[in-house]
């Protein structure tokens, strides 16, 4: 049975979709306010001045709060339902996670350009997760949202 490939989303379609109902974004590997120019800082704040809510889960041991909110120690840790789980983490670092993810079972698990990881992709998928992967999600929201 290869119905779980269904759940690794690359089309435009699709991927509008997911932006269209995600809401509440944890993000995996942010980095804080001294970091600004860094795409893990940049990037969460673009998605939280446009509506989206960002819920930090660094990775780099920051602690206090990131963006306003305070910061998470895992995945799982994060109260409530997710929309996406946004990730920057090198490719080889993302296994690490992936039992958290599994266990949070988010609706979407996004790793951003630059990041693939197949085999964490592949566990996702199978557990009935959606992933993008490769894509970033300021530029996919820009693309989707011309005028907003």
């Amino acid at each position: 049975m290869d119905d779980w490939r269904k759940n690794l989303i690359e089309g435009a379609t699709a991927i509008g979709a997911l932006l269209g109902n995600g809401r509440r974004v944890a993000v995996l590997g942010i980095r804080p306010e001294s970091h600004a120019d860094k795409p893990a800082h940049a990037i969460p704040k673009f998605l939280k001045d446009h509506g989206f809510t960002v819920l930090p889960v660094p990775t780099h041991g920051e602690h206090g709060s990131i963006l306003g909110e305070p910061v998470f120690k895992s995945v799982k840790d994060v109260p409530g339902e997710l929309d996406v789980v946004d990730v920057f983490l090198r490719p080889e670092d993302i296994n690490a996670h992936v039992d958290d993810l599994l266990a949070k079972k988010p609706r979407a698990v996004w790793f951003q350009k630059g990041i693939r990881n197949d085999a964490a992709a592949e566990r996702l998928a199978r557990a009935g997760i959606q992933v993008v992967q490769d894509h970033c999600m300021m530029v996919e929201w820009r693309t989707h949202h011309p005028h907003g």
